[in-house]
C-alpha cells in the first residue's frame, strides 16, 4: 500500500470539478485526507483565480495506473488533451508522490513544483507536516516555513463539498 500525494486545480468552475474529482478518487483510493482549499492568482498567464488543495490517500495501484487514472477523470471533467501548460483548466490532477518514491519514469517524482508553487505546497505542508521531502531532505512544513511568501499570493477560502 503505497501513500500518495496529489495535487488537485481548477480556473473554471472549480467547486463543481473539485467536488467532481474528490468523488471519483474516492472511488479508487482509501484512507483520503484533504487539505484546506486556496485561492490564487493564475501563474504562467493571465487568467481567472485558481482554486487548489492536497489530497493524501492510500493505493495499491502503481505509478503508471495512478496517471491513466487521473488523465480520465481529467477528461470525463471536461479537461482538453493537449491544452497548453499555461492555460485555464476544468480540472488538473497531479500526483505529486508517491512514498518516497524518486524517479523521473514515468513521470517525475516528487514533482518539483512541490518546492516552487505556494500553491502546492502550502497545501502539501498542511496534509503532511512532518513529512520529508525524499530528495531535499527536509520536511515539508520546514520548506514552508522558509518559503518566499512574496513569490505567490495564495489565502485559504471556506470551500462547501457536496461530494
Amino acid at each position: 500500500m503505497a501513500r500518495i500525494f496529489i495535487s488537485i486545480g481548477s480556473n473554471i468552475d472549480a467547486p463543481h470539478y473539485f467536488n467532481s474529482a474528490l468523488k471519483a478518487l474516492r472511488q479508487h483510493l482509501s484512507n483520503l485526507s484533504l487539505s484546506s482549499v486556496f485561492e490564487s492568482e493564475a501563474v504562467g498567464f493571465n487568467g481567472s483565480n485558481f482554486l487548489n488543495m492536497v489530497v493524501a490517500a492510500d493505493t495499491e495501484l502503481a505509478i503508471g495506473e495512478l496517471i491513466s487514472l487521473f488523465k480520465g477523470i481529467e477528461r470525463e471533467n471536461g479537461r482538453q488533451e493537449g491544452a497548453k501548460k499555461f492555460s485555464p483548466r476544468t480540472l488538473d490532477l497531479d500526483l505529486l508522490l508517491y512514498d518516497d518514491c524518486v524517479t523521473c519514469d514515468p513521470i517525475e517524482l516528487p514533482r518539483a513544483e512541490i518546492t516552487t508553487n505556494a500553491f502546492v505546497l502550502w497545501p502539501l505542508a498542511e496534509v503532511a507536516p512532518e513529512r520529508v521531502h525524499p530528495v531535499v531532505q527536509e520536511s515539508y512544513q520546514t520548506l514552508w516555513e522558509n518559503y518566499d511568501k512574496s513569490q505567490q499570493k495564495l489565502w485559504p477560502i471556506e470551500f462547501n463539498w457536496t461530494f
